[in-house]
């Protein structure tokens, strides 16, 4: 059975970033995707918001805590839970959230609202790293990266030089059927 789930959205509020009696941090991250959907009988495009609520642990919640701020873009993994719990008037209500295994700082660093607090983690950040403490998605161990610099480098550290560009290839016409994009 599988419980997964992964999102690309922006940070709707500053995040709630608690320390447990414990030393455990926590974070709570309200966290918007949109979808865009296209009618075409009114020949529009019509957007719909989701919200989710994500909650952090330990290593990711300070990473949420020193760099995540409203706006910011992150990609998120994760599994559904949902919680029972009483109000105040002894009701009781359920809520369903995203408990983090993995989560990742996107977009450019002038996107971030808390690049003027320093800059992005760095490979002591924990940047791309899972709750677990296990290697970054899409094999960035074996790119030369760590858990802590997913595709062979954090936001902190230089990115390599690019190649040197090749001879371009001669263009197909506009109008050619096997020049397709996919």
């Amino acid at each position: 059975m599988v419980n997964k789930v992964i999102l690309i959205g922006n940070v709707g509020i500053d995040p709630e970033v608690r320390t447990l009696e414990g030393g455990a941090k926590v974070a709570r991250v309200r966290l918007a995707t949109t979808e865009r959907i296209y009618d075409r009988q009114a020949g529009e495009t019509k957007e719909h918001t989701e919200w989710h609520t994500v909650t952090l642990w330990r290593g990711l919640a300070d990473v949420v805590d020193r760099f995540v701020r409203k706006g910011s873009q992150i990609y998120v993994e994760g599994r559904l839970r949902t919680r029972e719990w009483m109000d105040k008037d002894n009701n009781k209500r359920y809520t369903t959230e995203v408990l983090a295994d993995v989560m990742n700082l996107l977009g450019r660093r002038s996107d971030n609202p808390a690049s003027a607090e320093g800059g992005y983690a760095s490979a002591s950040g924990g940047y791309g790293a899972s709750s677990q403490g296990g290697a970054a998605p899409y094999g960035a161990a074996q790119q030369g990266g760590t858990a802590s610099q997913p595709f062979g480098g954090g936001y902190g550290q230089p990115r390599p030089a690019a190649p040197a560009q090749q001879s371009a290839a001669p263009a197909a016409p506009a109008d050619d059927p096997d020049d397709l994009p996919f």
